[in-house]
């Protein structure tokens, strides 16, 4: 087993998937990164870096979540680390090192993936196998932001996030519930599942499984040491 640096900081989205990861560590003993809940989307997520103050050059930041799939090959509650995200065309890449020491680590099946970044929620599987013959595997609102922000502070970053949903189906179009500042607004997201109730208890039983599995991969990953 490769000798880690330590990792800093975890960076997750707010809500349930902030909740996962602290789940995860709650039963971990000796020191632990710090996690911040960050807002949803690639906006309000950029406006959040530039105003806290964050690490300095060469720590590592390990971005965690939920993610959508883009094809056939990914399922509900696998384990996927990005080796790269995509948005307009523009590429960045995940630390690699980072990326390889976590792969060798994780002992649970885990798929090397590319990724895509939307500024929006990505919910019908037409669009999504779209996407995925275009050449990404999944979908998330912050990876290029991220990469792009810590790639110029000299901040090296891996991602690793559990899929949600397929892209078989659809789930609910939740843009509308995602206000400016990356914050759900419980009102508008209950109207869209109401309206899409097939889609939203799709949807609810995938992101259930994909937590569940979130909140083992951060205990399994820090509680042994090998990430600190």
């Amino acid at each position: 087993m490769p000798n880690f640096l330590p990792i800093n900081t975890i960076l997750v989205p707010q809500g349930a998937e902030y909740k996962a990861v602290c789940r995860g560590l709650s039963g971990v003993t000796g020191s632990i990164p710090i996690v911040v809940a960050i807002p949803v989307g690639m906006k309000p997520l950029l406006k959040y870096l530039h105003q806290e103050q964050f690490l300095a050059p060469k720590s590592r930041v390990l971005i965690m979540g939920i993610c959508g799939s883009l094809s056939d090959r990914y399922k509900v509650g696998d384990i996927v680390l990005y080796q790269d995200c995509v948005y307009q065309g523009k590429l960045l890449e995940c630390d690699r090192t980072f990326t390889a020491q976590l792969h060798s680590s994780i002992s649970e099946k885990v798929s090397l993936v590319k990724s895509l970044t939307s500024d929006r929620v990505i919910w019908s599987a037409t669009e999504k196998r779209h996407l995925g013959k275009m050449g990404a595997d999944v979908v998330d609102m912050e990876g290029f932001t991220a990469l792009e922000f810590f790639n110029a502070a000299e901040v090296s970053v891996a991602m690793l996030r559990v899929v949600s949903d397929n892209c078989q189906h659809d789930i609910p179009d939740l843009t509308s519930a995602i206000n400016s500042d990356g914050s759900l607004n419980p009102f508008p997201l209950a109207m869209a599942m109401l309206r899409q109730p097939l889609a939203a208890t799709r949807l609810i039983r995938g992101s259930l499984t994909a937590l569940k599995v979130l909140e083992q991969v951060t205990n399994m990953l820090f509680s042994d040491n090998r990430l600190k």
